[in-house]
């Protein structure tokens, strides 16, 4: 028995270092994977919807799609909480939500709701930073009706006090939670930082704000904007003819449209320091690297966008590979340089950890940020970023209706019809010398702050660690609550 169980020991042993062999011969070759061809992505042209110009300045787009017995339509209204009085902050989203709930003159918004519901069919308002909206969906078979609900919500508003006072309470409830969370306060701070405090862009309700919005604030909203530059614009499967004319019937007979003035604002780069803001119920720490961005208008903008992808853009970036893949100091990072429409958006990069490596996932973060100037770009980077920007444009845009919103969007802030198309291209073009000298022109450590929400006393070493000036604390002090805040109200006073 010894005998034949030794004589079985080394036979296993033999067939193991037999397969050893062409596993470790294996692990040398390249992975077949990698040899599958993968085809060109065919070229880029979006179905793009039908324009008419009205003559008195509104524009009106129609895209159909017969695929889905469906019709949905939206009016974006020039105007947003950008443009509301600074000592009314929130106007705008009252306005929002009580447009809506408050219904028509012939109908109110409780049987709105109801008659809506037997149709499965909505109609919802909302107020945003530059633009309000109006929009409807409803089956094809509704939606002449919805239609016509929905363009006398438009044009015969009837606000209402007591849906007036429920916006207010909802809101009132936002601003006495609003230090609940760490990465809401991050978010929140962070874009005062950039923007300033009373910034159009960064400004945000307090009680006392809420409670100066009167009922007559929200109708001449309404007027005024409804004088703007309206955008219509409706998918889905109608016919083309009788909906051109049914809008035409609409919005012809308005007067011409007033434009906007050209806004004034003005931005500057953050001054470069430690803040932050304690907040003792967590055990770990957001941190925001922020400063000035850029604005769509840019040239520079398709370069900035695959510089982004390798900085800090997935699971590939250098961000990601160094900080939480190599490094392990990092649940979430990632972020880069933004770009908006209308006005610089925010260089934001994130890193979330635990409280005691803050300060040297902090560190590890501004090295990969610098290390955009000092450490050259790959050729292997530069085509995954490529590839990630240019497949993203399969999902982003591979249906009509996302298609239509992002004309309605371009219309909205004055671009070309073709900026899609021209942005595509751009992104092809990007070169290892393209992206050297953004880095050169846009990264600019000394020009970044950084704020971190999190325990004070979990985090060691401190933040004077970093070596960038006292730490400035943000007190984020709820101005107008009580000293005691209501029972399961959950506000955090810092």
């Amino acid at each position: 028995m010894k005998i034949r169980s030794l004589a079985t020991h080394l036979l296993a042993a033999a067939l193991l270092a037999a397969l050893a062999v062409p596993t470790a011969a294996v692990a040398q070759q390249s992975k077949p994977w990698e040899k599958i061809p993968i085809p060109p992505l065919r070229a880029f042209h979006p179905h793009q919807p039908v324009r008419i110009d009205l003559k008195n300045g509104i524009v009106i787009f129609l895209q159909e799609d017969h695929e889905l017995p469906f019709v949905s339509g939206s009016v974006l209204i020039p105007g947003g909480a950008r443009d509301e009085d600074p000592a009314k902050t929130g106007l705008v989203d009252l306005y929002g939500q009580a447009w809506r709930t408050s219904g028509t003159t012939e109908l109110n918004g409780d049987a709105m709701d109801t008659w809506l519901e037997e149709r499965a069919a909505h109609i919802e308002t909302s107020g945003g930073e530059d633009s309000t909206s109006l929009s409807w969906d409803s089956l094809k078979g509704d939606s002449d009706q919805v239609l016509t609900l929905a363009l006398d919500l438009l044009f015969h508003p009837r606000f209402n006090e007591q849906k007036l006072q429920l916006a207010k309470e909802q809101d009132e409830t936002a601003i006495v939670r609003r230090n609940d969370d760490e990465s809401e306060i991050a978010g929140r701070e962070s874009e005062k930082l950039v923007y300033g405090a009373t910034s159009p862009y960064a400004r945000q309700p307090e009680l006392a704000t809420i409670s100066a919005v009167k009922l007559s604030d929200l109708q001449a909203w309404h007027d005024r904007t409804l004088r703007g530059k309206l955008i219509v614009s409706v998918s889905g499967d109608f016919d083309p003819v009788k909906m051109e004319a049914r809008l035409r019937e609409a919005f012809e007979p308005l007067p011409l449209v007033q434009p906007q003035p050209a806004r004034q604002d003005s931005f500057s780069e953050p001054q470069q320091a430690v803040y932050f803001i304690d907040k003792p119920d967590v055990d770990q720490s957001n941190i925001q690297i922020v400063g000035l961005g850029t604005t769509r208008h840019n040239p520079d903008v398709p370069t900035l966008a695959v510089m982004n992808d390798i900085l800090g853009g997935g699971f590939g970036s250098r961000l990601f590979q160094k900080v939480r893949t190599e490094l392990g100091l990092a649940y979430a990072v990632g972020g880069g340089i933004g770009a908006d429409y209308d006005h610089p958006g925010l260089f934001d990069v994130e890193v979330l950890t635990k409280s005691a490596s803050t300060v040297e996932a902090t560190k590890a973060a501004l090295n990969e940020i610098s290390g955009l100037t000092a450490r050259p770009f790959t050729q292997a980077e530069l085509d995954r970023a490529k590839d990630d920007i240019l497949n993203s444009f399969l999902f982003r845009y591979d249906t009509r209706d996302k298609v239509l919103a992002e004309s309605v969007r371009l219309e909205f802030y004055g671009y070309p019809e073709n900026y899609l198309e021209t942005y595509e291209a751009g992104i092809r073009k990007v070169t290892l010398a393209d992206l050297t000298a953004a880095a050169k022109k846009y990264i600019h450590s000394d020009k970044l702050a950084i704020l971190v929400v999190g325990n004070k006393e979990q985090i060691q070493p401190g933040l004077d660690s970093l070596n960038l000036g006292p730490v400035k604390p943000i007190d984020i002090t709820i101005p107008g609550l009580p000293t005691q805040p209501p029972a399961g109200a959950g506000a955090q006073q810092q």
